[in-house]
C-alpha cells in the first residue's frame, strides 16, 4: 500500500550557500556530463506527479532545465527548512517529498517506501534513515509530508526555529530504514565530487 504518485509533489532542494564547496552553487556543479540538480530530478521524476527545485540564486540556470523554480520566502539562506516552506506554499498536492541536490544516487524506490511508512503508521511526516556500524543514521531531508505540515512549519520558522528534527517534534513523524547507506552519500566538497565522479 503506497500513495498513487498522481498525489505527490517533488521538491529538489538546491538553496544553500554551498560554504564547504567555496560557495559554489552546488546542484549546478558538473557531474557526469550534466549539471548535478538535473541527476536528481531524473531519479525522481519517475517517483512523483510535478518537480520543482529550491534555489536562491542562478534562478535562470535552474529554469532553464526546466523545472518551476521556488526561491525561499524567508531570506538569509535559512536552511532546509526555508525550501520545505517555500515548497508547501506552492503545493497544490496532497503531499511533498523533498530531496537533496547534492545526493544524485537516492534510491529508486525512495518515495513508495517513505509513502507505505506514512500511510500504515498515519504519519504527517516519513523521512529515510539507515543502518551504519549498528547505528541508526538519519537522513531527514529525503522527507515525505502532508502538505498541511504547512501550519506547524510556519510556526515554527517564525519562532526562529532552523533544526529539522526539532520541527519534527510538531508532527507525527518516523524515519523508515533503507538497506543502501551509500546511495544516501551527498557532495559537500569539491573532493567528495571527483571521488563520485569514479
Amino acid at each position: 500500500m503506497s500513495i498513487p504518485r498522481e498525489l505527490i509533489a517533488g521538491l529538489v532542494l538546491s538553496g544553500g550557500r554551498g560554504q564547504r564547496m567555496g560557495g559554489a552553487d552546488k546542484g549546478l556543479q558538473p557531474f557526469q556530463g550534466a549539471p548535478m540538480v538535473m541527476h536528481t530530478l531524473m531519479r525522481l521524476e519517475p517517483q512523483v506527479d510535478v518537480l520543482s527545485v529550491n534555489a536562491n540564486r542562478n534562478l535562470a540556470a535552474y529554469e532553464s532545465l526546466g523545472s518551476t523554480v521556488i526561491p525561499d520566502s524567508i531570506g538569509d539562506f535559512a536552511g532546509p527548512l526555508a525550501g520545505f516552506q517555500a515548497g508547501l506554499e506552492m503545493c497544490e498536492h496532497v503531499y511533498m517529498v523533498t530531496v537533496p541536490c547534492d545526493s544524485p544516487r537516492f534510491p529508486s524506490n525512495l518515495v513508495e517506501k517513505l509513502s507505505e511508512a506514512l500511510l500504515i503508521q498515519d504519519l504527517d511526516i516519513a523521512y529515510a534513515a539507515t543502518m551504519e556500524d549498528g547505528k541508526v543514521m538519519t537522513h531527514p531531508v529525503f522527507c515525505l509530508m502532508k502538505s498541511t505540515t504547512i501550519t506547524s512549519l510556519t510556526t515554527f520558522l517564525g519562532g526562529g526555529g532552523r533544526k529539522i528534527d526539532e520541527w519534527f517534534k510538531f508532527n507525527k513523524t518516523a524515519s523508515v530504514i533503507f538497506d543502501d547507506a551509500a546511495a544516501f552519500a551527498n557532495i559537500n566538497t569539491h573532493e567528495e565530487l571527483r571521488k563520485l565522479q569514479k
